[in-house]
């Protein structure tokens, strides 16, 4: 959205205002072009009263809110949803060039001379009327298995962990582009005056794996108020949100509104949108000193919610209390909660770190759509579950049954979905019998992405912003609506 398009910011621009400011308006523009930012950008700070766009949703939306479960690191699919049976009579043989086509390497397996088929260590087992296989380690999640969709046939651009997780939260390999909850915050706004619109927390298991950067959950190009919060455990969820000591509530008070009137003085002289962003981000501390003491309290939770989540759910910062407090956030209309954990990037060890990771995750997972169904929220909520890749068939170093590892494996990966318009009891897609390449329905990153924002009430070719002379969006020039996953 440029500058000009908004009335409010036209009417700024008067001629004096022009003519006062036109010998730093070219200053101004060689500085734009110099940090690459198209500084006309900026949309007013309250577009409509929940701070969303004009005109969104573009029609009837089923979701309103998504609760993304992000598995950093790369679940192997052969281990946990897709199973491969010929697999064992593969064993220890070398993949067939012909499957592998050429596909580039990482740096871990690059000097490998040999390939050997690893069989999954685990047993599967179909359930519910779907007939979904599901391994073992997965007991919570295969009760589940007719209210949520598994999307076999996923698969995407990078092989490496930071640029296929980019991919995956903002469209893009590099960095710099929105992050899919800035954009929700951008089109829809929040449907809690007190709370964010965007909510990230993180948890990791036995081993942390790869490290997690803020600009995963950032706003890129988009005003910095868009930009996710992130929630921490113990006694300070949200850093500086209490007032210091010997500072009342009165006395922040007043501070804010002196520095407020101070801040609009700024903005009435320089347009700038990230004044009115700091301004909105003030006064959202000053309401979330109340709101979120009590969203984090889970005294009032009874036993039985514990015991679904598990016992983990008591211990703050754990994947399980982090999945009860998205349900917790759900039910208080936060636009999009993330919830990163750590782990799964597993190039050797599969049978001890694997079963590790889905102990830590599984039961909660679970738990949080039986809860959000209980309640009467799933009909209305997305719960998105799934990495940025999944990993190879073969083996990573020397094949032995205890030590294996599997390398990044970007050609197809397991996800599954429930909830907000999507259909349930559905397995969609389908790979080789080696689980390493894409054979029916084939689902990408864009195509996701494409088809969330449809349930959210989005068209994804609609929802732009104008950056550096150029109408960005979530799915880039790509992405396509898949009917096939919708209820």
């Amino acid at each position: 959205m440029d500058l000009l398009s908004s009335p409010e910011q036209a009417l700024k621009l008067t001629r004096r205002r022009f003519f006062g400011r036109s010998a730093f308006g070219l200053g101004t523009a060689a500085l734009a072009s110099l940090l690459g930012r198209d500084l006309s950008a900026a949309p007013t700070l309250d577009s409509t009263e929940n701070g969303g766009l004009p005109g969104l949703p573009h029609h009837a939306p089923k979701a309103k809110r998504v609760i993304y479960l992000f598995q950093s690191g790369g679940p192997a699919q052969m281990d946990l949803f897709d199973y491969k049976p010929l697999l064992e009579k593969y064993q220890n043989q070398d993949l067939p060039d012909s499957i592998r086509g050429g596909q580039r390497l990482t740096g871990m397996t690059a000097a490998q001379t040999r390939f050997p088929v690893a069989a999954s260590h685990f047993k599967f087992q179909q359930h519910g009327q779907s007939g979904a296989w599901v391994s073992e380690l997965l007991p919570h999640t295969a009760k589940i298995v007719d209210k949520i969709a598994v999307l076999r046939s996923m698969h995407t651009e990078p092989i490496n962990h930071d640029p296929a997780i980019t991919f995956l939260q903002t469209g893009h390999q590099l960095a710099g582009r929105p992050s899919m909850g800035s954009w929700l915050a951008y089109g829809l706004g929040s449907e809690n005056h007190n709370l964010p619109a965007f909510v990230v927390m993180t948890s990791y298991g036995k081993t942390k794996g790869q490290p997690l950067y803020s600009r995963l959950w950032g706003s890129g190009f988009l005003p910095t108020r868009y930009a996710g919060v992130k929630f921490r455990s113990g006694k300070d969820p949200v850093l500086y949100l209490n007032n210091p000591e010997g500072f009342d509530q009165d006395d922040r008070r007043g501070f804010l509104d002196d520095l407020s009137e101070l801040n609009r003085m700024r903005y009435e002289e320089m347009a700038d949108p990230e004044i009115e962003t700091r301004i909105a981000q003030y006064e959202m501390a000053y309401r979330m000193q109340s709101s979120v003491p009590e969203l984090t309290d889970f005294s009032s939770e009874p036993e039985e919610t514990f015991q679904l989540y598990g016992e983990d759910s008591r211990k703050p910062g754990t994947y399980a209390a982090n999945c009860l407090l998205a349900r917790r956030l759900s039910e208080r209309g936060v636009r999009f909660i993330q919830l990163f954990h750590r782990g799964w990037d597993t190039h050797a060890g599969v049978p001890k770190r694997l079963p590790e990771q889905c102990q830590d995750t599984d039961q909660a997972s679970a738990a949080l759509v039986l809860d959000l169904e209980r309640r009467g929220l799933l009909d209305d909520t997305l719960v998105v579950w799934g990495g940025e890749f999944g990993r190879t068939v073969y083996c990573q170093g020397t094949l032995t049954a205890e030590t294996y590892g599997r390398d990044h494996h970007p050609r197809c990966f397991t996800m599954w979905a429930a909830g907000g318009g999507l259909k349930p009891g559905l397995v969609y897609g389908e790979t080789d019998e080696y689980s390493y390449n894409v054979v029916k329905d084939p689902l990408n990153v864009h195509d996701l992405h494409a088809t969330l924002l449809h349930c959210l009430g989005i068209d994804h070719r609609q929802l732009t912003y104008k950056f550096q002379g150029r109408n960005f969006r979530l799915t880039d020039v790509h992405g396509e609506l898949v009917n096939a996953i919708l209820a």
